[in-house]
């Protein structure tokens, strides 16, 4: 989620918002930004997933998914890799307890991942709104 603050008048930011919202379902920069943005995800968390086997590193994909409107774009990071129940990405993540009753401490290694990602779909953005603030 990106999260604007400022003070005073949001007249430009609104009508720059309502531009880029017309254009989403037509313009398809928008659509391929989401997409590369997706891909460079995936290949950030691949290498930076703790390897034994590979297997959870090369599990990653991405899905792009769009509000009702077509005016709002998600990027969802999955990982497919599961051993019974559990999604071995989120226990190597937070951590998980052995069936010996040991505690396998987590590996923070998707935020570092994805933070270089969610830096660039900001300042992406803001050039947006900036641009089309200006038209």
């Amino acid at each position: 989620m990106i999260k604007f603050t400022s003070k005073g008048n949001f007249e430009k930011t609104e009508k720059a918002l309502r531009h880029m919202g017309q254009g989403f379902t037509r313009n398809s920069r928008f659509i391929s930004g989401c997409k590369r943005l997706g891909e460079l995800g995936v290949q950030a968390l691949r290498q930076y997933t703790p390897k034994d086997t590979g297997k959870t590193s090369e599990s990653w994909s991405y899905e792009i998914i769009p509000s009702k409107s077509d005016t709002v774009f998600s990027i969802v990071w999955k990982n497919s890799n599961f051993n019974k129940w559990a999604n071995i990405a989120v226990l190597i993540q937070y951590g998980h307890a052995t069936s010996s009753g040991y505690w396998v401490e987590g590996v923070d290694y998707i935020n570092p991942a994805l933070k270089p990602i969610f830096e660039q779909l900001a300042n992406t953005a803001w050039e947006e709104v900036v641009k089309n603030a200006n038209d």
